[in-house]
């Protein structure tokens, strides 16, 4: 049973919005947004057994939802068995693979699970509950997760149309109450994840990844999700700073904005001229006047000295991790040279630089250059600068890689923004929550779209392999079916289309659902949760299982999602019942 002590906030917290409308004064609103934003920012990471985010609560949810948990109450139907399920019904951007992401928020919050005092008393002054009988406000305060059954896909499987990423069994009122909220932990963080493990995809494994959106994302909590769920959809860091500390993503610091370089004017904007070599010896070094003397020896006067002197402040700032913005003035005629004079200058001090950002441009045309360039003032000087790091951002997107791809660029890295944070080229994924099962009986959504219509009961999918090791069906079945077995043909059909079907005879199953919760944490999904980092693993090792032709970004071959013939029969069947036959007069 989830305990009340184990809320993320106090109940005066939780009821902080609530409290506000009810005419409370503005000195004791501002301590309730104190406290929370308290919670959230001071601690760092929280109790690891409550939702990252303070306002997943059962709270946050449609209020229709607790219409109909109240109807079920009042007709004695609450503690009815039932079983939803949480599922989608088209893979998002055009593909075919979606990347399910969300499951510990969602667990989290099925623990947490319980309405706060302030909650419940903010409901009961809402006209449209007036005429509720007062047992439900006890029946709802006092209502937890305690006889909650979940099972699901483990966070990071790839997943497809129909097959469901959770079950949701128990109470009828209660897991009708879990409905948006859990919702809301998964859509979001899988549409995300799925757009990330494109944007892998079309950079191919030997590029850094960079989430770089936080200024773009929707709010506070969108950029703090965007950085979590990128990582595990297989990028490589962010620059979100409270990202790193609260998700263990890796903080990456990709050079400096522009505001920085345009701030000096000339060498009297700096402070020293000096910096002192790394250890042991920690010599002093006049590095300014090591950088204007090689560009006199160069020839390289014309460049932007405003730019110059700022690059001279960073090295002398981070001479560990010099990685600079070229592009401020004039990429080729002042940005590189001006990097390369304060690199050298750094080199001989003893320190590596690191490349070069380019943010503007054609970035392939941009970064050949950079890399001839590099090329011949190693020859030329003698120094190891062919492989430094050269970063390209300036509002990417996954068709833009495939093209720079295409065009053999020299990138090493791309920090990528807007495009991946909103999910632009698809703003939601679209997953349902629908009842499949109540008191016993299989129940089915009936619609004259085709793709809407639900398929009842109870259910178990399992993943069939062919022999090269590559996922080629996924099937459901009835509960009451025995387990597909390895090497047995086996008869798959489309749910909804009498003719498409497919004999299969897999080399190996994989059942693709476990137990997440169960009245209380279960071993497969409990505290100390998988890392971000064996997520992110997780996912990249299914990316190298998935056949190419699943996986191209145009044109994909549909993955196929199968019922067995016993559930198609007990579908049709249903359906058939269920259907109204209409009087042709």
């Amino acid at each position: 049973m989830a305990s009340s002590s184990s809320a993320p906030l106090t109940s005066k917290e939780h009821g902080s919005a609530a409290s506000g409308s009810h005419g409370q004064g503005a000195s004791e609103e501002q301590s309730d947004a104190a406290q929370l934003r308290a919670s959230y920012t001071t601690s760092g990471r929280r109790d690891m057994s409550v939702p990252l985010n303070p306002f997943v609560v059962p709270m946050l949810t449609d209020l229709y939802n607790i219409k109909m948990a109240y109807g079920h109450w009042m007709h004695g139907r609450a503690d009815i068995q039932a079983t939803f399920e949480l599922f989608f019904r088209k893979n998002p951007f055009g593909g075919e693979y979606t990347v399910f992401a969300g499951l510990e928020e969602a667990v989290k919050f099925m623990n947490d699970f319980r309405f706060a005092p302030e909650h419940v008393q903010y409901l009961r002054s809402q006209p449209i509950f007036a005429g509720c009988k007062e047992g439900f406000w006890d029946w709802l305060q006092n209502s937890d997760c305690s006889r909650v059954k979940v099972t699901g896909l483990r966070e990071g499987t790839f997943c497809f149309p129909r097959i469901p990423l959770l079950q949701v069994e128990g109470p009828l009122a209660i897991t009708q109450l879990l409905e948006t909220t859990l919702l809301n932990c998964v859509n979001y963080a899988s549409l995300l994840a799925t757009n990330a493990a494109r944007f892998r995809a079309a950079v191919g494994n030997d590029c850094k990844l960079y989430e770089f959106g936080l200024r773009r994302a929707q709010g506070p909590d969108g950029g703090l999700s965007a950085s979590r769920y990128s990582y595990l959809g297989g990028f490589d860091g962010t620059t979100n700073a409270l990202a790193g500390h609260m998700c263990d993503v890796p903080l990456q610091g990709i050079a400096i904005a522009h505001a920085f370089i345009q701030s000096f004017s000339d060498r009297s904007d700096l402070m020293t001229h000096d910096l002192v070599g790394p250890p042991p010896t920690k010599t002093k070094h006049d590095l300014l006047s090591m950088v204007l003397k090689l560009r006199e020896e160069l020839g390289w006067v014309n460049t932007n000295e405003g730019e110059l002197i700022a690059f001279v402040a960073y090295a002398q700032a981070f001479p560990t991790s010099f990685l600079v913005l070229v592009d401020t003035y004039d990429t080729v005629k002042s940005g590189l040279r001006n990097f390369l004079l304060t690199a050298t200058c750094l080199l001989r001090t003893g320190y590596k630089p690191i490349g070069i950002r380019l943010d503007s441009g054609d970035l392939a045309y941009l970064s050949k250059v950079a890399r001839a360039e590099f090329s011949d003032f190693s020859i030329r000087m003698g120094v190891p600068f062919r492989k430094l790091m050269i970063v390209a951002s300036n509002d990417i997107n996954e068709p833009t890689l495939l093209s720079l791809r295409q065009q053999g660029h020299e990138i090493d890295a791309f920090a990528v923004g807007t495009h991946l944070v909103t999910c632009q080229a698809q703003p939601a994924l679209g997953c349902v929550y629908k009842l499949v099962s109540c008191d016993g009986k299989p129940r089915i959504k009936i619609s004259q779209e085709v793709e809407k219509i639900t398929i009842p009961g109870l259910k178990v999918a399992y993943r069939l392999y062919n022999s090269a090791g590559c996922p080629v069906v996924d099937l459901l079945q009835s509960t009451s079916e025995p387990a597909p077995v390895p090497g047995a043909r086996i008869l798959c059909r489309h749910p909804f289309q009498e003719t498409k079907r497919a004999y299969v005879t897999p080399s190996s199953v994989q059942p693709l659902h476990v137990t997440i919760w169960d009245g209380g944490w279960q071993d497969a999904y409990k505290p100390p949760f998988p890392s971000l980092s064996k997520l992110r693993d997780y996912v990249m090792e299914q990316v190298g299982t998935l056949r190419e032709d699943h996986m191209r970004p145009i044109n994909p071959t549909p993955y196929k999602v199968s019922v067995s013939s016993e559930l198609y029969n007990k579908l049709h069947s249903l359906w058939l019942d269920e259907s109204p036959i209409p009087d042709i007069e």
